[in-house]
């Protein structure tokens, strides 16, 4: 099923089924390699102990952290009956880790997959039913951890930033661009090693050499700019990061997918491009001028994903 438009799918699909409140949270953590991670567990209004509700875990933007985006979505998971999980990666937020702030995507998908895991042992949860919800960055991270895991049914990947050797090079300034920033990864790599790990400011309205300088939601105190946010990003991630091929993980994804997404948001081609490599139940939808910030937190707008969402992974339960 391929869906061009979100009328293609119907009004019904745009009709939350929210409770107004009453979603209850509850601090929880789990080990990947040693090392603890600290989540928050969402589940519904009306759940009732005992029962066991589909589960929804959910991973946000570059440099994010549970309190951000994708808390706001696992609260949405919620409201919509799912029980849901936001957690911090290593070296992000409340989580453990020596290595600090380094955006990772190798280790961040091993994380999904321990998350997951985690997500099974809940008596809580159906453990046959467990879906990904990946936004921006984390898009790429959730379909390769969901690949040929049988812990995931499904996943739904929300303004995901995806891309490849071509698309790094035209953002990032070039073929010398990119090992210029390489470069300054390597550096910063074996600054590291020798205990002096190089970091700079990850989002700023007035420092030029923010990692994100003057960009919406990540400077702003009232969206992203939280008291909790780390705002720091490690040197060491270029490398890791410019070299990762996201658009390919389209490759080995085997589970039912469902993209939401803009052409006003982030690379939209490689979205394209990843839809293009997949080989089964893919659906997609594209919203019409709706920036990659607006999926973060602008109320219509995550209404209308997590609504998407909610009923991709329904279907998928249902068997439908």
């Amino acid at each position: 099923m391929r869906l061009s438009t979100l009328s293609a799918i119907g009004a019904a699909l745009l009709h939350s089924t929210a409770f107004a409140a009453g979603i209850e949270t509850r601090p929880v953590s789990f080990q990947n390699e040693g090392v603890t991670l600290a989540g928050t567990l969402y589940l519904p209004a009306d759940y009732k102990p005992g029962e066991k509700r589909p589960g929804v875990l959910v991973t946000g933007a570059w440099t994010s952290i549970k309190e951000q985006m994708s808390g706001l979505y696992a609260e949405e998971m919620a409201e919509r009956g799912f029980i849901a999980l936001a957690f911090d990666f290593r070296g992000w937020g409340q989580s453990g880790g020596n290595i600090r702030f380094k955006e990772d995507p190798a280790a961040k998908t091993d994380d999904i997959v321990a998350a997951a895991d985690y997500m099974t042992t809940l008596p809580e949860i159906d453990a046959g039913k467990i879906a990904g919800l990946g936004i921006c960055a984390s898009a790429g991270y959730m379909a390769a951890a969901a690949s040929g895991n049988p812990d995931f049914t499904a996943i739904s990947l929300v303004a995901p930033w995806l891309h490849d050797k071509a698309i790094v090079e035209r953002i990032y300034g070039g073929a010398d661009g990119v090992s210029r920033l390489i470069a300054i990864s390597r550096e910063a790599e074996e600054a590291e090693r020798n205990g002096q790990p190089r970091m700079i400011v990850a989002a700023s309205a007035n420092d030029s050499t923010a990692l994100m300088y003057q960009i919406p939601y990540y400077t702003e105190p009232t969206r992203g700019l939280i008291p909790q946010y780390d705002n720091k990003f490690n040197l060491a991630s270029w490398e890791p990061w410019l070299t990762y091929d996201s658009v390919a993980t389209g490759d080995r994804l085997d589970k039912p997918t469902l993209i939401v997404h803009s052409e006003a948001a982030a690379v939209p081609q490689g979205t394209h491009a990843f839809l293009a490599r997949l080989h089964g139940d893919a659906s997609e939808i594209w919203l019409d001028g709706v920036t990659q910030f607006d999926f973060y937190d602008n109320p219509q707008h995550v209404t209308r994903a997590a609504d998407a969402a909610g009923a991709h992974f329904e279907r998928i339960n249902k068997g439908t």
